[in-house]
């Protein structure tokens, strides 16, 4: 079994590549590959896609590499292979984008990546460091997880979602700023699991164990 990690210059894959390693390791799913290659992706049993930075940035990277993200598509949609985004990689699950300009998104959860409003002035945005997880529909990629348990953010914008059964959990930072989301065989997380200590790594070792 594999699971491939997605290379596209817009993510710091060092610490995912090694956190995840690490749960494959313990839970005995399989190996870590971090690939730009779509055949790889496209044979993959699970696919990973990180993202750091601005979202336009991000899909423009993504979609400049020849067949990756058709091959991400293709494996998620029409196969069903599990999938995990994060940070701007879960961003570019929603309909569309609004930061600096309105970007589509994959359409896989109905919803608009907008900018954070602290209702309280004394919060700064980008919203960065850790903040206390609230459970909002179970899944088993948060077996073992409970409202209160930390998880480390550094972002900007976050996603309007439509569904709230798609929503799996929030934070408040001023307001409630959405944390996870998920539907079928795909998930996502605003915030950093492989930065979210014991937490964010029972998450990495759900999702790897994960048989939807």
């Amino acid at each position: 079994m594999t699971t491939a990690l997605v290379d596209y210059d817009s993510g710091n894959l060092h610490s995912a590549q090694k956190a995840f390693e690490r749960m494959a390791a313990e839970v005995g799913s399989g190996s870590i590959i971090v690939t730009s290659d779509p055949d790889v992706v496209a044979k993959a049993d699970r696919i990973v896609l990180p993202g750091d930075g601005a979202f336009p940035h991000c899909r423009a990277e993504l979609f400049a590499r020849s067949g990756l993200a058709e091959a991400i598509v293709e494996a998620v949609t029409a196969r069903a292979r599990p999938f995990f985004g994060i940070c701007v990689g879960m961003q570019m699950m929603a309909t569309t984008g609004h930061e600096y300009e309105e970007t589509p998104g994959f359409d896989w959860v109905a919803g608009d990546i907008r900018k954070i409003a602290p209702s309280n002035p004394a919060l700064k945005v980008p919203h960065m460091g850790w903040n206390d997880l609230v459970i909002d529909n179970p899944h088993p990629v948060l077996e073992g997880i409970a409202t209160g348990d930390h998880a480390y953010f550094v972002h900007s914008y976050a996603m309007d979602v439509i569904n709230s059964a798609e929503r799996l959990a929030h934070v408040d930072y001023g307001g409630d700023v959405t944390a996870m989301i998920g539907r079928d065989t795909m998930i996502g997380t605003q915030f950093h699991p492989e930065k979210s200590q014991d937490a964010g790594l029972r998450m990495i070792g759900n999702f790897l164990r994960w048989a939807p």
